[in-house]
């Protein structure tokens, strides 16, 4: 199995990039070592000091995908550096998360991760990520699907015949595999999702917002993916805090600064802003971190969860 090492990295934390609330399909398998699917590709990424191993990768791979995933190509000791200068509390969140990149994601995958992280810690998100992939996602590219036969719903009379997939499709894929590794299917398009109903994704668990997962699927399999602000905000369970993370996270809109509970408290205990003045943080962010906005929230939100 081939592998490919980089080296001589800077700003450059695998824990930091993984457990900064962006991205939901990554496990830490031992020190410095994580396990996971992403751009179609399931890998194990090692950080060993400056270095960095990916397997299964070739030095192609590496830097047509993971170069770019990983956004290796961006200064960020230049944005720490503009960042630590606004003011202490800054200057400490940099320090604490040097390491972190905001990843190059693929933005269906981040808009349906963000829509199920609304009122949701992160373990539960990637439970239910997880099991959603499961149950409908595709095989890694390469492996084959190990999944049992979908089994057919039941239907009124008149009605054509809906195959779904089912618990034991959904056991099938996931029986004998933790989240380490062993097994990561695909994460399902908006075309596999929009042919099916909400109740197909019990086994998933996503509660209210499996709703929220199929009509979004429908609305980017009949129009596409959005390109602005406003057709974000016009997708089925998508509020400002959850389009915030969409445009930071899947559509490189760097100046957007999402709030959620952990960067409404950081504002509020070290920034000394009400908690539920959630405009005058937003606008405080605007003219104090400009463009840096998105990489700001990433350092806060990071620090904070530390304190």
């Amino acid at each position: 199995m081939n592998s490919y090492t980089i080296r001589n990295l800077k700003d450059f934390q695998l824990d930091h990039i993984f457990d900064c609330g962006q991205c939901f399909r990554w496990n830490k398998t031992g020190p410095g070592v994580y396990s996971g699917m992403a751009m179609g590709r399931r890998v194990t990424m090692e950080q060993r000091g400056d270095s960095l191993t990916v397997t299964p990768c070739t030095k192609e791979e590496f830097d047509t995908i993971w170069r770019p995933y990983l956004d290796l190509d961006r200064d960020y000791g230049r944005i720490k550096e503009i960042l630590a200068e606004k003011d202490p509390v800054m200057a400490r969140a940099c320090e604490w998360g040097t390491g972190i990149r905001i990843l190059q994601q693929d933005l269906w995958e981040v808009i349906v991760s963000f829509i199920i992280s609304q009122n949701n810690n992160i373990p539960r998100i990637k439970g239910c990520i997880e099991r959603l992939c499961r149950l409908v996602g595709a095989a890694p590219e390469g492996e084959e699907d190990r999944r049992a036969p979908v089994q057919e719903s039941r239907q009124e009379p008149g009605q054509a015949v809906r195959q779904t997939p089912g618990q034991e499709g959904l056991r099938a894929f996931g029986a004998n595999v933790g989240l380490d590794g062993d097994q990561y299917p695909d994460f399902p398009s908006a075309q596999t999702l929009a042919a099916l109903e909400p109740e197909d994704l019990a086994p998933a668990r996503l509660g209210y917002r499996a709703r929220y997962v199929i009509e979004t699927a429908r609305q980017v399999a009949e129009h596409g993916l959005p390109q602005t602000a406003d057709q974000v905000l016009s997708l089925s369970g998508v509020g400002p805090k959850v389009a915030n993370c969409i445009l930071l996270f899947g559509m490189k809109k760097y100046d957007s600064f999402p709030i959620d509970v952990w960067v409404r408290r950081v504002m509020h205990e070290l920034y000394g802003f009400r908690e539920e003045d959630v405009k005058g943080m937003k606008a405080f962010a605007a003219a104090e971190f400009g463009e840096f906005g998105g990489f700001a929230q990433q350092y806060l939100f990071y620090y904070m969860r530390s304190l």
